[in-house]
């Protein structure tokens, strides 16, 4: 079943009726309990329609890049429409609690909010680049979703959706400094990415790759990494200030500035080892990055 086709949520009305609930107080969006759901549907996976934010706790093992985590504290994790939700593979945890918010994108039609979701990297980020919540930063998140929750299960008027509107936006301004918290303290997964980062693109430059490959895509070092290229974007941008294609053109650099000071290959022919097509293409990114052409850098060494 795990190759099966997944079953594609339009409405929060169809998620409701999925999970067995009551019809849902509002057609457009709708915060879900997790406390003591039951997983009883024979689905394997879903593809949701909509935004999906959902506060989980009492996960037990949680899969974070590579490695492991215990985690019983909040976790919240982000969906955009698109993105194939799979179910846990021993069913939900039996300690499993939280909620999961939905929000139909016509929700956010006219808003103030909708094209600012686009700024929202982290509804890009995989399943298992989770945001870890101190006890601190869940209280904060769960008394919006609560404010969200009284709003809409309140009677509706003119004032309803620009209030849950900007209820929406703080939560995800509040999700964003938290993410950045994140990439800071949680020193040693993000260390070891930016190690095992510096190690593949050592490698890589150091093969024949360049020659038969070219330059490494940034999709292709994300999969090396086991994370999503809007994720390791943020990462290095927040460690590091620098994205991850400028990681790859300073080591690219880095090797050049190496042929160049300590072999006799011409510029041509170093270009080429590096995988470029055009040596005018090469040049250009040594000046970009210099402030030297490739013939006044080895001029240094001679």
């Amino acid at each position: 079943m795990a190759n099966a086709k997944p079953h594609r949520i339009e409405s929060i009305t169809e998620i409701h009726r999925l999970m067995g609930l009551p019809k849902p107080q509002h057609p457009l969006i709708g915060i879900v309990d997790l406390s003591g759901l039951k997983n009883e549907s024979e689905i394997d996976a879903v593809l949701f329609d909509l935004y999906v934010i959902s506060l989980k706790r009492g996960c037990d093992k949680l899969h974070y890049g590579q490695q492991k985590y215990d985690f019983d504290e909040g976790l919240m994790a982000f969906m955009s429409p698109g993105q194939i939700l799979r179910g846990e593979e021993k069913g939900v945890p039996s300690k499993l609690e939280g909620w999961m918010l939905f929000i139909h994108p016509d929700f956010l039609w006219g808003t103030s909010l909708a094209q600012k979701m686009k700024k929202y990297e982290f509804f890009d980020y995989s399943v298992h680049e989770a945001l870890f919540l101190s006890q601190k930063e869940e209280t904060i998140i769960d008394e919006i979703a609560r404010n969200i929750q009284n709003e809409y299960c309140s009677n509706i008027d003119k004032f309803s959706q620009d209030i849950i509107i900007s209820h929406l936006e703080t939560l995800l301004n509040y999700s964003e400094r938290f993410y950045q918290r994140q990439f800071i303290t949680r020193k040693v997964t993000n260390h070891q990415i930016l190690g095992r980062l510096e190690n593949l693109l050592s490698d890589y430059f150091n093969s024949d790759d360049l020659v038969t490959k070219g330059l490494p895509t940034v999709q292709t070092i994300s999969d090396h990494l086991n994370v999503s290229p809007t994720y390791l974007r943020s990462l290095l941008k927040t460690l590091t200030g620098k994205s991850t294609q400028q990681h790859i053109h300073d080591k690219l650099i880095e090797r050049a500035k190496e042929l160049l000071s300590t072999t006799d290959l011409s510029v041509s022919e170093i270009a080429y080892e590096l995988g470029f097509e055009h040596l005018q293409s090469f040049s250009k990114l040594f000046k970009t990055k210099t402030k030297q052409s490739p013939m006044e850098f080895r001029a240094l060494f001679n």
